[in-house]
C-alpha cells in the first residue's frame, strides 16, 4: 500500500482537471492505496515572499494552509499534481504552492512516483509542454522522484466538458496502477 496525495489545482467548479484528479484517486484507491485528494479551491495560499528563512530552519514564515499541504506532500509515496493550462502553462495557484513549498526542499521526503494531469481548451498535443516542464523544475530538485506519467485532455473549456470523455478511463488507469 503506498500513500497518494492527488492536489487539484483548479479553482473553478466542475473543473475538468479536477474530474480528472478524481479519477485518478478512485483507481488509486480501488488498487488498495492510501488515497488523499486536495483541492487547493476555499485555500488561503499566498505567495512566497523571498526571505529564505524557510531554508534555515525548514518552516515558511507565511501562516496559510500551505504548511499542512507541504506534511502531506513530504509523506506521501506518490504525488499526483492536476492543473488546468492557461496560457500555455499549469495554473496560477499550483505555481504558487510549488513555490511555497520551498521549506521541503532540505527535509527528507517520501515520495519517489510524480503524476500530472491537465486540460485546456487548445488541443494541440504541445499544449501541456510548458506545464511539465515547470513541473519537472520541482521534481529536479527531489532527485530521488521522477515523473511517471502525464495524461493530457485538451478541447475541453466549459466546466464538466470532460464528462464521457475516455481520458477519465485512462486516469483512472493511471491511477491504478500507482
Amino acid at each position: 500500500m503506498k500513500k497518494v496525495i492527488v492536489i487539484s489545482t483548479s479553482l473553478r467548479a466542475g473543473s475538468n482537471s479536477d474530474l480528472l484528479a478524481e479519477k485518478f484517486a478512485e483507481g488509486a484507491k480501488a488498487s488498495g492505496n492510501e488515497v488523499q485528494k486536495i483541492s487547493l479551491r476555499g485555500k488561503e495560499i499566498k505567495f512566497c515572499v523571498g526571505c529564505l528563512s524557510c531554508q534555515h530552519t525548514g518552516v515558511c514564515v507565511i501562516k496559510d494552509d500551505v504548511p499542512t499541504i507541504m506534511e502531506k506532500v513530504l509523506k506521501a509515496d506518490v504525488v499526483c499534481w492536476a492543473t488546468p493550462i492557461y496560457y500555455y502553462e499549469m495554473s496560477g495557484q499550483m505555481k504558487t504552492l510549488i513555490d511555497r513549498m520551498n521549506a521541503m526542499y532540505a527535509k527528507d521526503y517520501h515520495f519517489r512516483d510524480i503524476y500530472l494531469l491537465t486540460t485546456a481548451a487548445e488541443a494541440e498535443e504541445e499544449t501541456p509542454q510548458r506545464a511539465e516542464i515547470g513541473l519537472s523544475g520541482w521534481i529536479d530538485c527531489y532527485g530521488k522522484s521522477s515523473l511517471k506519467g502525464h495524461l493530457f485532455c485538451g478541447g475541453v473549456s466549459n466546466a464538466n466538458d470532460i464528462e464521457g470523455n475516455a481520458i477519465l478511463k485512462k486516469a483512472y488507469e493511471m491511477g491504478k496502477g500507482v
